[in-house]
């Protein structure tokens, strides 16, 4: 079921304790396809078009990463569904760790996939940020989506994962893909991480060569009492190259999150 909250698209399956998804920066909802199947009978599953993507409408003027993050709780509330447990992939996991921080109110807990500190950490980060904007944005969706979605799934991957990948990814829209990029770009995390106080999940594909699992094992050791667990034979789109192993993980911590165990 898709329905709307806040200028924002959100796909719902199931029922039980929410559970928000939010995609990564060449993604959409439709990336969560395993997750809104595999995780319904246990949890009301949503996933968001960000702002910007798919039928959602762009956020006015210059958005900042406190406006993804106030986005995020006004869908949560839009739909009475805080507090919720809230999963980000990538871009997704950067927005959702500012919800964290600004808003832990809303939140159960939180699982970061594949997603790191941000891109401001380096000048190399941030260069590659605004480079990747502009390639899209000079050559087209799909010309871009064809360069880049190889780098998200693992060398050996199945085909028609790599080419779910591709499509998806041939769907954004420059000025929402361009914000994103931007917001990545001057975010770090690094030094607000130990502030976090929820039961946290950090997962990574064993082959992500985007954010990589060093970039994953250094969020779990700065956010106290985080896990961490490595999704095997995936990439850096676990969640769609392995998802039974990786609904398997989210289900095991969401479940003693909701039994009382911290």
């Amino acid at each position: 079921m898709r329905t709307r909250v806040s200028d924002v698209d959100v796909l719902a399956a199931g029922a039980g304790t929410p559970l928000l998804l939010l995609h990564g920066i060449g993604g959409a909802a439709d990336a969560f396809d395993a997750q809104l199947s595999g995780l319904a009978d246990a949890h009301r599953v949503l996933a968001w078009d960000a702002p910007g993507y798919g039928g959602s409408a762009v956020l006015p003027g210059q958005p900042d990463l406190d406006d993804y993050a106030d986005a995020v709780v006004a869908v949560l509330r839009g739909l009475a569904a805080a507090p919720a447990h809230l999963l980000g992939v990538s871009w997704g996991g950067v927005i959702a760790t500012r919800v964290a921080l600004r808003a832990p109110e809303v939140l159960r807990s939180l699982v970061l996939a594949d997603s790191s500190r941000g891109s401001g950490r380096t000048a190399d980060g941030r260069a590659a940020m605004a480079a990747r904007a502009r390639d899209l944005a000079e050559s087209g969706s799909a010309a871009f989506a064809a360069r880049r979605g190889p780098r998200l799934v693992a060398p050996d991957a199945d085909p028609a994962v790599l080419d779910r990948v591709v499509s998806l990814m041939s769907r954004v829209r420059p000025t929402g893909y361009g914000h994103a990029a931007r917001v990545m770009a001057d975010t770090d995390h690094s030094d607000r991480l130990a502030a976090i106080d929820l039961p946290v999940l950090v997962l990574v594909g064993e082959h992500d060569a985007v954010t990589g699992v060093a970039e994953s094992r250094e969020l779990a050791d700065r956010i106290p009492g985080a896990r961490f667990a490595v999704v095997p034979g995936a990439g850096h789109a676990a969640n769609q190259e392995n998802p039974t192993r990786f609904n398997a993980e989210v289900r095991r911590f969401l479940a003693e999150v909701d039994g009382g165990a911290r």
